[in-house]
């Protein structure tokens, strides 16, 4: 039986999801082997793990801007001397953990576990295929510690394969697969159902409008956003995913009472039917994380794209730009102009829908897998 270990690390959600997608499909599609799924920080330092990941998410919702200059320069000087340091020192715990289970190949959704495992490789401590899987649209550094120890490179697209190569990666170990992305968003699904459920009306286009990612509301752009459409006098109609966000939830459900439009705007705090309120859907309206922008391009959903954290996500606001799939509202945007130029202008949103697709690697997960299964 082979054996395959996946680490990822609980910085955000789309290293996470990739972990979770690669582990669905070996286990759907493959015999006689034997996945292990592990939050690697959380495995070998749970306060380090709470702690970091606590930080994180403070800086990336309260100080966007601070989170930004540790991101850039956390690539070099002193800041990625500590970072490459401390895995070297946490990779010693997982090497019981290692021993015991003896993987084939080992898969890593986040460059820390990928660091730790190398270093381990390089020590002698463990010998078995390493696989870095690239959970954003443009690289960092952090990805490529001691990537002379790491047999695999999995990344989003051409362009990033060259950037990886350039960097000094044989070419032979970059595969442009694209970001592993969950099997629903291969389904078919029932359109008429799905409007009818969500009581939405076929003769609308449908926003769905992420907007979980923005804290303290009443004048964020976020909201300020989601007013301009919600007022929009284009035929539009809106399902909104507040998230854990239940401040945002109140705000716009007030916003939509107090504007008469709950007919045709929907305010969910939760749902886990993101793959088919995307089949149903002409535009979203996201922050543009690794996941939910792999997500809307394997829908051929056109992006607008809303405060980005700086560092990746503001990478990946820029990759959607330039293939023009995506418009980034910034913050001194006029968003009633931005918003008539797209709803009044058919071909545009068609032409977005197509690059969309085009830009999409829908078979992310199965090609990966098949690499890496198929040199075990």
């Amino acid at each position: 039986m082979r054996k395959v270990m996946i680490f990822y690390a609980s910085y955000g959600g789309g290293h996470l999801s990739a972990a979770r997608s690669i582990k669905e499909n070996i286990e759907t599609n493959y015999q006689d082997v034997d996945v292990k799924l592990i939050d690697c920080m959380e495995y070998v330092n749970r306060v380090v793990n709470k702690v970091t990941t606590r930080a994180y998410s403070e800086l990336a919702k309260k100080a966007p801007r601070t989170w930004g200059k540790v991101y850039w320069k956390s690539q070099k000087g002193p800041l990625a001397h500590i970072s490459n340091a401390s895995n070297k020192m946490m990779s010693i715990k997982l090497i019981k953990l290692l021993r015991e289970f003896q993987p084939d190949i080992i898969i890593s959704t986040h460059p820390f576990s990928s660091q730790m495992c190398a270093y381990l490789k390089k020590l002698g401590k463990i010998d078995c295929k390493i696989a870095t899987v690239m959970t954003d649209y443009a690289p960092h550094d952090q990805w490529l510690v001691l990537n002379k120890y790491v047999d695999y490179y999995f990344v989003s697209h051409e362009g990033m394969k060259k950037q990886l190569h350039e960097k000094g990666i044989p070419n032979e170990k970059i595969f442009a697969t694209g970001i592993p992305l969950s099997n629903k968003f291969l389904l078919k699904y029932d359109k008429a159902k799905i409007l009818e459920s969500f009581g939405l009306s076929p003769d609308r286009k449908t926003v769905l409008f992420f907007g979980g990612g923005e804290f303290g509301l009443g004048k964020t752009q976020t909201f300020k956003i989601f007013r301009s459409f919600v007022e929009s006098h284009h035929h539009i109609q809106i399902v909104a995913i507040s998230g854990k966000n239940l401040k945002m939830k109140e705000n716009f459900e007030n916003l939509v009472k107090d504007l008469d439009k709950q007919e045709h705007v929907k305010v969910l705090e939760y749902t886990d039917k993101i793959p088919e309120l995307m089949s149903i859907s002409d535009l979203v309206v996201t922050k543009p994380g690794g996941l939910t922008t792999t997500e809307s391009l394997a829908s051929g959903l056109p992006i607008v794209v809303i405060n980005p954290i700086p560092g990746q996500e503001e990478e990946n606001a820029m990759y959607l730009e330039k293939h023009k799939v995506a418009i980034w509202i910034k913050k001194n945007d006029n968003i009633e102009e931005i918003l008539n130029d797209l709803f009044s202008n058919p071909s545009k949103m068609r032409e977005m829908k197509i690059r969309a697709r085009l830009l999409s690697k829908k078979n992310s997960t199965k090609d990966i897998c098949k690499i890496l299964l198929g040199n075990i």
